[in-house]
């Protein structure tokens, strides 16, 4: 099983990148707008289309407000196994860091939700760090 671990360090309170990354069916207008560009919640799962193209089913498996973590599952597709994390971790007063792993199959896909992570890491740390230094912004209504 291929497994995928990537960090970013974001300059914002780890309490605002939280707020952002628990509200699993807003990550187009609160979390990473522009990588993201539509996200709705059906039952347990939130589809979430990608500013790719690429479109996806992932199955809500758990937000751990102790842990600042959210776990999901992206179902159908390509992939024939995959399970993903990611944790907000404080480094200080107005910094966190994310980390996100995803476990996939099969290990040839591995290369592309590398990408995909990165470019989201990266879509995050641009707009969190956005939204902290111009203080708290109205979000985006959701487009459906």
């Amino acid at each position: 099983m291929a497994s995928v671990h990537r960090e970013a360090l974001i300059n914002a309170p780890a309490a605002q990148v939280w707020a952002a990354l628990q509200d699993v069916g807003a990550l187009h207008t609160r979390l990473v707008p522009g990588f993201v560009t539509s996200c709705r919640l059906e039952g347990e799962a939130r589809l979430v289309s990608f500013a790719n193209g690429m479109q996806a089913k992932e199955l809500i498996v758990d937000i751990d407000a102790t842990l600042m973590r959210v776990s999901w599952s992206a179902v159908g597709g390509r992939l024939t196994h995959h399970n993903a994390s990611a944790q907000v971790i404080a480094t200080g007063e107005a910094s966190c860091k994310v980390l996100w792993i995803a476990d996939l199959l099969p290990h040839e896909l591995a290369p592309a939700i590398a990408g995909m992570i990165e470019q989201g890491l990266a879509a995050m740390k641009r707009f969190q760090e956005t939204q902290n230094a111009n203080g708290p912004q109205p979000t985006v209504p959701p487009s459906t």
